[in-house]
């Protein structure tokens, strides 16, 4: 199965220097109701630029790390194999992009749909852990006992161990507005790069579940950037029986898509990773085709 379990006690000063990390990563709680100019903002816009200071400054420090944990001869190759992944993971906690799935909207789902969002956290989770240049992950509102909570630890093997965070809080109390990003298919604004120093907001949704227009609504009511994949710039629609198009993805594949770019930067590359053929899109590499004539 998919997945990690949990980072090995190694190390007092590896546990000292997690533990700093993630001190880091607590912003201060703010109402989404704040004034742009109240002292609440000004604190938490201080407080990110100094996490972004410090993710800076450590950079150096975690490969000097990263080198020394690495595990030595040619029999613990699976062991230096794990190592080396959570090694990455630290070093995205406190150098890489941030990607939170928001769980605020998980409450709309069926049973059965709720199960399948629960797999894709965990493939979400296995491609992320083996990914050159990983993401830090962040599950949103995530309420203890709640359908999506059961699910998550159910179907997943030592989801409670994930290198990941985990928190009831939203997205906008651990971090400045102008930071965050929401992912939705539904926005105008086409994702043109991805940024280590944003914050990108994945509706937790599967994408059985068409609810046209409910992740625009609720980012554009929390006063959000939002943007959409390169889907249609760069690719074009397919000849099909079916005549269907779409441009939702399950969150693992969206997370396909920004984890490829994010270490080729190449959005035909990415596009290439996350958007299956199922969709009704490919590349214009000499497959038959129509060209995408919407807006």
């Amino acid at each position: 199965m998919e997945g990690g379990s949990a980072m090995a006690d190694s190390a007092p000063a590896e546990v000292e220097a997690a533990s700093e990390a993630l001190a880091l990563l607590r912003l201060e709680s703010a109402g989404s109701g704040e004034a742009p100019c109240s002292r609440n903002v000004l604190r938490k816009r201080r407080r990110w630029e100094r996490v972004l200071a410090a993710r800076r400054r450590r950079r150096p420090q975690e490969r000097e790390r990263s080198r020394a944990r690495r595990p030595e001869g040619r029999g613990a190759a699976r062991q230096r194999g794990r190592a080396l992944a959570e090694e990455r993971l630290l070093e995205a906690r406190s150098a890489g992009p941030r990607l939170c799935v928001d769980l605020g909207v998980a409450d709309r789902m069926t049973p059965k749909e709720t199960s399948r969002l629960a797999a894709q956290i965990r493939r979400l989770y296995g491609a992320n852990r083996r990914a050159e240049r990983p993401f830090w992950l962040c599950l949103t509102e995530l309420v203890p006992g709640s359908p999506i909570h059961r699910e998550c630890l159910r179907m997943n093997d030592g989801f409670s161990g994930y290198l990941m965070e985990t928190t009831q809080e939203s997205y906008l109390d651990l971090f400045p507005l102008d930071a965050i990003v929401y992912l939705t298919p539904d926005s105008e604004n086409v994702l043109e790069d991805v940024d280590p120093e944003k914050v990108y907001v994945l509706g937790g949704l599967v994408d059985e579940s068409i609810h046209k227009n409910l992740t625009l609504q609720r980012a554009q009511g929390q006063s959000l950037q939002t943007a959409r994949l390169p889907i249609r710039e760069y690719m074009v629609k397919s000849m099909n029986t079916k005549n269907y198009y779409s441009e939702t993805l399950a969150i693992n594949q969206v997370f396909d898509v920004l984890s490829t770019y994010y270490r080729t930067q190449s959005w035909p590359d990415a596009l290439k990773a996350g958007v299956s053929s199922g969709k009704g899109y490919v590349l214009p590499d000499g497959e038959k085709s129509v060209k995408n004539t919407s807006a």
